[in-house]
């Protein structure tokens, strides 16, 4: 009975969250409504649902979970000044007539965006009204130009900082914690987000070089046809373009990788140089109406993500007073070829949530549920965290519902057919499920660096 009341909950869910319905009650309102329903014959405990309130508790006082907001200020100051506009005509302007050197110089903004801004809306919208003309007046085909605009701009969530990756440090270490905890040992180290964010610095690397791969193949160095780009930017501009947000990168980074800082404490400093850095800038608009505006972004954006957090912890409450944690944990281990086999089916359910939810609710609906048994099989949490950050990536790309689509469509011009966005991003998708092959294949590419920074 357990088992057809889950399905039925999981099914509700679903048809709940494709029907439009805020993501936050879909996610914790129907299966509260199940536990409420299943209490009177006796299929719930309700002594259960007096653990949420300490769960939120926890939440709120979840000191690295503060650096979300610091991050996606940080951001959201860098995108209202204006300086991730100046980087791209910058750079664009020593690209020259080549589609091929244009694509790629679009490529090297947004992979350094993604180090400073992190939020996919944002870099999207931006590339999709800035750097998007140019390419189409350069030559670049239509669906080439449309599938790296989308692909690009999704790139901070791989590269650190993250929300995804903070949030998955966060998930991972606790289903670590309970793995640990099953298996008897009470002593188990947290996976950190320094460890996360030096485990990804590798794969994004690698997707950033496969990207850049499929540009040189697919693109012709030389402008076919449309109006040529000859502006030449002295090195001067260059470097003016690019040595402030270089150096927040280094020092926001850096100082997380050597154990300097903390995530929370170099968010706050990124935020803080941030907020500098547009007051110097020239051409800018008002410092009060960007911090107003970067302020209001970041409240939304932060409330989104907490409200989801919440929610999931009413979803792991009934999913496990209902037993569906010991039912997941008894499929995986009854699966043939063990770890192996649990984990390619765990990512291969991702990748299909990913066509339908968004990142923050796969993390916190898979991770609680799945993670605890894949630790006890043996998975590496660090390895495990990365592989599922690069099948994330696929989420923003994947249609119907994928974020990075909606972005690129309400910035992209209005003869820019959907068919041509989806097709566009096709290689992008495919180039991404490369790069979790390979780091499947060589768990080094993820682990390596973390090791090194011990």
């Amino acid at each position: 009975m357990s088992a057809a009341l889950l399905a039925c909950m999981i099914l509700a869910l679903f048809a709940a969250l494709l029907s439009g319905v805020p993501a936050m009650l879909a996610i914790g309102g129907v299966p509260l409504l199940f536990a409420l329903a299943a209490i009177p014959f006796g299929m719930f405990d309700p002594a259960l649902l007096h653990a949420f309130a300490v769960r939120v508790q926890g939440v709120m006082e979840n000191g690295p979970l503060a650096a979300i907001p610091l991050f996606v200020l940080m951001g959201a100051i860098l995108d209202r000044s204006g300086l991730s506009a100046r980087m791209l005509a910058a750079i664009a302007g020593l690209a020259g007539g080549s589609p091929r050197r244009l694509a790629l110089a679009v490529l090297g903004v947004s992979a350094l965006l993604a180090a400073t801004t992190g939020v996919v809306g944002a870099t999207i919208v931006m590339l999709a009204t800035v750097a998007l003309p140019g390419m189409l007046r350069a030559g670049v085909d239509r669906r080439a130009a449309s599938g790296l605009v989308a692909a690009s701009g999704t790139l901070g969530q791989l590269v650190p900082p993250s929300i995804l990756l903070i949030l998955l440090a966060d998930q991972i270490s606790n289903a670590a914690a309970e793995a640990a905890r099953r298996a008897g040992n009470f002593g188990a180290s947290p996976v950190a987000i320094s460890d996360l964010f030096a485990a990804c610095v590798g794969p994004g690397l690698l997707l950033i070089g496969l990207y850049a791969l499929w540009i040189v193949y697919a693109l012709p160095r030389e402008a076919n046809g449309g109006e040529l780009l000859r502006a030449r930017y002295k090195a001067g501009k260059l470097l003016a373009a690019f040595a402030s947000p270089l150096v927040l990168i280094a020092c926001v980074l850096g100082s997380i990788l050597a154990g300097i800082a903390t995530p929370t404490e170099a968010a706050g400093a990124g935020a803080a140089g941030a907020l500098v850095l547009a007051a110097l800038s020239t051409n800018r608009p008002p410092l009060a109406r960007m911090l107003l505006e970067g302020g209001l972004d970041t409240v939304r954006l932060t409330g989104v993500v907490f409200s989801i957090v919440v929610a999931a912890s009413m979803f792991a409450l009934v999913f496990r007073g209902f037993g569906g944690d010991v039912m997941i944990e008894d499929a995986l281990r009854a699966l043939p070829g063990e770890a192996g086999a649990a984990l390619l089916v765990v990512l291969a359910a991702v990748f299909i949530l990913g066509f339908m939810l968004e990142f923050i609710e796969i993390v916190m609906i898979v991770v609680p549920v799945a993670g605890p048994v894949l630790f006890a099989l043996g998975v590496d949490p660090l390895w495990f965290a990365v592989l599922l950050a690069l099948n994330l990536q696929t989420s923003f790309l994947t249609p119907p519902f994928g974020l990075a689509l909606f972005y690129f469509r309400a910035a992209a011009p209005a003869d820019l057919s959907t068919a041509t966005l989806y097709r566009g991003v096709v290689p992008y998708v495919g180039l991404q499920l490369l790069a979790l092959f390979l780091v499947w294949l060589v768990p080094a590419l993820a682990t390596w660096l973390p090791r090194q920074l011990l």
